[in-house]
This record gives C-alpha cells, structure tokens and sequence, in this order.
C-alpha cells in the first residue's frame, strides 16, 4: 500500500488523475514533459476515501435501480413502510443519505487541486488549465453516455460541470474555501425554507381552484398554471397506481423501450439551469471544502490523533440528530408531502455527518488499524471510475436484464449491494497488480493525452 502521507500529489476521484499534455511531437526544447502520477505520488489515505466513498454511494443508489424513481424520498410509495423496510429507511436515511455524495464531491475537489498543483510544480503553466478542462469536457462526455445508455441517475455529468467552475477557485485560502462552500449550504437551506412556504401557498390555492372548479367557475391562466404546478408536483411524489406500472413496465420491457423512458428522465435533469441553487450546489459546495481540507493536511491524514477525535466528534454530535429528527419527523406524519418540505429545511445540516466519517476513516489510516481492509477500500478508490460504471452495468442487468425492477423489497436491495462491494473489493486488488490503471482510467488518460498510454505495469516497468 503506497504511503498515507503526501509524497506528490494524488488523482481525481473516479480515477487515477489523467495528466495530459502537449503530444510529444508539438513540445517545444525545455518544456516540462507532464505525464500521468505515477504510483509513488499517490496519497493512498485520499484513494481510500474515495473508496469509500464510491461503495457507499451505492447504498443509496440502489432504490434508484431497483425500486420506482419516487421511492428514493418517498418510502410509502414502494418498498414499504412496515417492519424491516421501515428500519431500513430510516437507518439509511440518518446515516447514509447525502453523506456519501457529500464524501464523493469533497474527494473529486480535493483531487483536483491536487492535479494542478502537481502539474504547476512541473512547471506547466498554462498547459495546466488545458489539461483540466479537457479531462473536464472529456468527463462529460462519458456522463452523457453513462445516463443515457446505462442509468439516468449519473453522477459524472454534473460533476464535470462543476469541475469546470474549480480552477479559478483553486487559490483561494482554506477559510475563504470553507466560508465560500459554508454560504452555499446556507443559500441551499434558505432554499429549501422558500419552497415550503411556496408549496404550502400553492397547496391552499389548488384547494381553492379545484373548489371553484366544482362551482363551475372559469379558471385564470395563473389559475390553471397553479393547478398544472401543483399536480405535476404530487405526480413526482406520489405516483398514481398507472403511472407506477408505467415506469415497471419500461424497466421490465426492451431496452430500447427503456432507453426512451430513461431519455426523459436524464433530459428533465440535464436541463436544469446551472445558476440555481439546487442540486449544483450540493456538489459544488462539497468540493470546496475538499479543496479547503486537502491544503492543511486533514486529508493526507498529516494531523493529529487528537484533530480527527474532536472532527469526528463535533461532526456527529451536529449531523446525525438533524437527520434523526429528519426521518422521526416525516414518519410521524405519514409521509406527507407537507413533512417532507420540511424535513428538507434540516438536511444540510445532517450532511455534515460526512465528515465524521472522513474523520474516522482518516483516523484508523493514521493509526495503521485494519491495514488489509484499508488497502482495499484504496484499491477500489485507485479504480473508482471504472467500479462506478461497473456498478451500474451490474445493478442494470440484475434488475432490468433479469426483469428484477420493483419486485424486490426495500431490505432485500441490500443483498444486491453486498454483492456488488465484495465485486468491487475483490476484483481491484487482483486487477491493480497486472495494470497500472482501470480500464476506463486508462481511457481516459488516453483519451486527455489523445495518445495511447501504457496500461500493463510490465510496460511501463519495461519503458
């Protein structure tokens, strides 16, 4: 396992960073050759995050593969509300809804600066901004394709987006990072505290509309709007019986029955403007503060014992009640569309739990506790480009290949996701000793470079 403190810099999350460069052909005499990091710069502590990161994303994920899109934040909807799947719910709702994205967001934030700083230190200049934004650009690409042909709940798309917003921010101190990312989970709070306020006002209207409807009076263009808005709305929330068997029988038919269902699912996402608070911000606010912990160590696991103690600490004595009252709260009430606005009001707040996890992660690292398992979770990080696309390849043909959609309970999707970590756990390790990349980290690479990299380690032992 390569050394848990810096000796370079690392690579970006989802992969290895790809450093490409001038081709060779074009370098003109005394410029720096830039090239891939090798092994010997990687920071393992931050491969290991990502790791992490990357199996524990998929705790949430897996209700988006296996059951209706709804039941993602409405679990009276499917999967059930009773029993083990009640349990379920709520103890993946404290500890695991947007945590993980938030460990997955802070890692690629982090890996960015990594790359420039190590590129600006080779003495890249302006060829390090190329070098981002066409990883970037590249990126987005693969997140396009990734929605559209394999899963519409991508997660590569936006964040090449914002990746493209983090090089001119990559100067900025730690504090004006943190205050920077600390403003935008406030702006996203106050987000969520306008749009119960809005909800509740047009839910009082559509009472009144569809009552004077009944007495047979004519609505107003801004009446009907009103009416459409507030409609559209329960739809999302709470299908109809039709609309439910619709989106089983897509998922459970052809693919390329599937691949128009799926269409206007990523279209709808893809669509939103960029400006808006939600859901751009939860990334980027996230990748901010992995900009901010990377520059005074916390993630290269430098500080000390006592530091990741009282991180941990402090991390989930805020988060994990907000998300406990969060989950008490909507199932108090029924699992109402009114609860549910205002349970939103708390989860920012809750995903600070992230960063206890980090915190605890990065302390068993400094410790040298559960090396093996370290090695793995790091192992699975180093590769998490290509495990992520494999995930979703594996999760595709197990619920809609072998027509599993929505026939499965809450509880027993979790039976799919140990199966897909130990794929991951087993398989990164074994690849990673023949190859000095994952398939698709090794693509992209190529890809930056627009020049075929060397893939086996014998290779490049070899060169």
């Amino acid at each position: 396992m390569a050394n848990h403190f810096p000796s370079g810099s690392s690579e970006t999350f989802l992969a290895s960073v790809s450093s490409a460069t001038v081709p060779a052909p074009l370098r003109l005499e005394g410029q720096p050759t830039l090239a891939p990091v090798r092994l010997e710069e990687r920071i393992s502590a931050l491969d290991t995050v990502r790791g992490f990161a990357l199996l524990g994303i998929l705790v949430m994920n897996i209700t988006d593969f296996g059951l209706p899109q709804s039941a993602d934040w409405n679990p009276a909807v499917a999967g059930g509300t009773t029993g083990w799947n009640l349990f379920t719910w709520a103890v993946i709702e404290v500890l695991a809804d947007g945590k993980m994205r938030a460990i997955f967001s802070l890692a690629f934030g982090a890996s960015v600066l990594l790359l420039v700083e190590r590129l600006s230190r080779k003495g890249a200049g302006v060829d390090a901004a190329d070098i981002h934004y066409r990883r970037m650009l590249w990126l987005l690409l693969f997140g396009m394709i990734h929605a559209y042909l394999i899963w519409f709940g991508d997660i590569l798309f936006p964040y090449a987006l914002m990746g493209l917003l983090l090089f001119p921010l990559r100067k900025l101190s730690p504090r004006a990072l943190v205050i920077t990312a600390g403003i935008m989970m406030i702006v996203m709070t106050g987000d969520n505290v306008r749009y119960y306020f809005h909800q509740k006002n047009e839910q009082r209207e559509y009472a009144q509309i569809v009552a004077d409807e009944r007495a047979g009076k004519t609505l107003s263009a801004d009446q009907q709007d009103t009416k459409k808005d507030w409609e559209d709305t329960l739809k999302d929330f709470n299908p109809s019986a039709d609309d439910l068997q619709k989106e089983k029988d897509a998922h459970r038919g052809s693919y390329l029955q599937l691949l128009a269902f799926r269409s206007k699912q990523v279209f709808r996402m893809h669509s939103r403007p960029i400006y808006l608070p939600i859901p751009w911000f939860d990334f980027l606010a996230m990748m901010l503060f992995g900009m901010a912990f990377l520059k005074p160590g916390v993630l290269t696991a430098a500080r000390s014992v006592r530091f990741y103690v009282l991180m941990a600490l402090l991390s989930f004595a805020v988060g994990l009640p907000a998300h406990a009252w969060l989950v008490w709260w909507f199932w108090k009430q029924h699992f109402s569309i009114e609860s549910s606005n205002l349970v939103g009001i708390a989860y920012e707040i809750g995903r600070i739990t992230a960063f206890g996890y980090i915190a605890v992660l990065l302390l068993v690292i400094k410790l040298n506790f559960w090396s093996s398992a370290t090695a793995r979770l790091a192992a699975v990080g180093r590769m998490a480009f290509s495990n992520y696309i494999l995930t979703s390849v594996i999760c595709t043909i197990l619920f809609d290949g072998f027509k599993l959609f929505g026939k499965l309970q809450r509880y027993q999707l979790y039976g799919v996701v140990l199966l897909v970590w130990a794929v991951n756990l087993v398989v990164s390790p074994i690849w990673l000793r023949h190859f000095r990349f994952g398939p698709l980290e090794w693509l992209w690479r190529s890809l930056t470079y627009w020049k075929k990299q060397s893939f086996r380690i014998r290779d490049q032992v070899a060169a």
